[in-house]
């Protein structure tokens, strides 16, 4: 890639480790808002997370979910068995295999999330507020290429590990 500063040390040590304490800064906040906006619903954090993806993806297995999550089959089965005792979700089988057993959003667990989410918005909205539309427009193009660059270093470490 022409002008790419791909080959590691190419950029600025100081400003590397700046960037990365930024961004995990920047993702406690994010997270404890998160959790300060839950605390007025009947959800966890990880039960906001697995509901996100479901209203995300759709119905998915309880394998299929423990993968997004990065959890345990058995963590992610008793997150579930929570949810279902409180109408957030509940398990169904799948059409074509009736050994499958699908995960699906109940309405109770859809408006939780579309609330939450409603509500986070509004509190980057706050934030975005000082910032230029143009600010922000760059911002969201940085982000993109800084997440897209991460999932592809991950992809490759992956890789890497497989052989």
């Amino acid at each position: 890639m022409a002008g790419s500063n791909r080959e590691h040390g190419q950029h600025n040590p100081d400003e590397i480790a700046f960037l990365e304490k930024e961004l995990r800064h920047i993702s406690a906040l994010i997270k404890q808002s998160g959790r300060e906006i839950l605390d007025n619903y009947p959800i966890t954090p990880p039960q906001f997370v697995a509901l996100q993806w479901l209203l995300e993806h759709g119905d998915m297995t309880i394998g299929d979910l423990s993968n997004k999550m990065y959890l345990a089959f058995s963590t992610t089965t008793d997150l579930v068995d929570r949810m279902e005792k409180n109408r957030l979700v509940k398990r169904v089988r799948d059409d074509q295999d009736r050994r499958v057993v699908r995960i699906h959003l109940l309405e109770d667990g859809e408006r939780i999330i579309e609330e939450v989410i409603e509500k986070r918005r509004y509190d980057l909205q706050e934030v975005l507020s000082d910032f230029s539309p143009e600010e922000v427009v760059n911002l969201s193009s940085m982000l993109t290429k800084l997440q897209e660059g991460m999932q592809e270093g991950r992809r490759k470490r992956k890789q890497q590990k497989g052989k």
